[in-house]
């Protein structure tokens, strides 16, 4: 047999797997369980916080300069095979182009450029993501330990009288630029969770945290052992949580619910039942779930993460 004629029949199997292959791809691209409304997140859950969007929009964003990117590379090499394969006559070695100045020009100052627009981009969203307000509407101190979590409700609760949260010894390791907002003669109350624990309306593992639609709440996030990172999955962002070192962030929900969390740094172990729930309710159902935790006698707050070095402690000043 020739061979032209050996060539001729091995693509033969090739052309007739190629319906099934692109078959196979169109399932697997549509069997997804997305509807089409779904489809513009690009895989984000549905957010459900007023600054939420904004990451929605950076991801959106990503993803259209990369598939942008794609299809220009795919174009060229598809242009390349097309109308550069060899031919079956000819075997010389076609002409060959060196020291293309132009042509190394663009390769080189595009992928500058296109990683300079993300970067700006990036920076920008989140400056205004990790900008703090002066004075928060709601302070939570957010304590994670192995293997789980413990919330401290810094408020002025009617039924806790445990001091105030400005001088208490189990919060001495939070930084003074956060103490400083925290709000006057607030008591406080607390609630812990254990890996066990299961949320009594829906059943879902970990404690319970709850927050106040349309209200703008500050996380202060400590540790009192290994890094852990605090992520509420509707949030669209999430922040680690450092043993000797305090990380804070606001956000104002926006829709009632209760909505998953979980610990998104490998932190041992029982990792995985690091879990915790956040149940989103009206600002006077808010303030009942707190003096209903007073009745229970869970006042004051438990101890907070490592406390931070003097150095440290208060060496950025200027972000309030």
């Amino acid at each position: 047999m020739s061979p032209n004629g050996s060539d001729r029949s091995s693509r033969r199997p090739m052309r007739r797997k190629l319906p099934q292959v692109l078959t196979a791809g169109l399932i697997l691209a549509t069997a997804t369980g997305c509807t089409y409304k779904d489809f513009p997140r690009l895989g984000m859950p549905t957010p459900v916080t007023e600054e939420a969007p904004r990451i929605l929009s950076l991801w959106q964003g990503s993803w259209a300069a990369a598939l942008a990117t794609g299809v220009l590379v795919w174009g060229l090499i598809l242009w390349s095979v097309i109308f550069h394969r060899r031919s079956r006559t000819k075997v010389e070695v076609p002409p060959q182009t060196r020291y293309n100045m132009p042509i190394e020009t663009l390769y080189t100052v595009v992928p500058l450029i296109i990683v300079s627009v993300l970067f700006y981009f990036t920076a920008r969203d989140e400056s205004k993501l990790l900008k703090l307000d002066a004075k928060p509407a709601h302070t939570v101190n957010v304590v994670g330990f192995q293997w789980s979590w413990g919330f401290n409700y810094i408020e002025d609760v009617p039924g806790s009288n445990k001091g105030d949260a400005k001088t208490s010894k189990e919060l001495e390791a939070i930084p003074d630029k956060f103490r400083k907002a925290f709000p006057a003669n607030a008591g406080g109350v607390y609630e812990v969770g254990t890996p066990g624990e299961r949320n009594p309306q829906n059943g879902n593992p970990g404690p319970t945290l709850w927050l106040p639609k349309g209200e703008k709440v500050r996380f202060v996030l400590t540790s009192r052992d290994v890094i852990h990172s605090f992520w509420v999955v509707p949030f669209l962002m999430k922040q680690d949580v450092i043993p000797g070192h305090t990380n804070a962030f606001e956000v104002t929900p926006n829709r009632e619910g209760t909505f998953m969390g979980k610990c998104a740094e490998l932190c041992g172990v029982d990792h995985s039942r690091m879990l915790f729930n956040v149940k989103v309710v009206s600002p006077e159902r808010y303030q009942k779930h707190l003096e209903d935790l007073a009745k229970k006698n869970q006042t004051g707050y438990i101890p907070a993460g490592i406390e931070q070095t003097s150095h440290e402690k208060n060496r950025e000043t200027n972000n309030l």
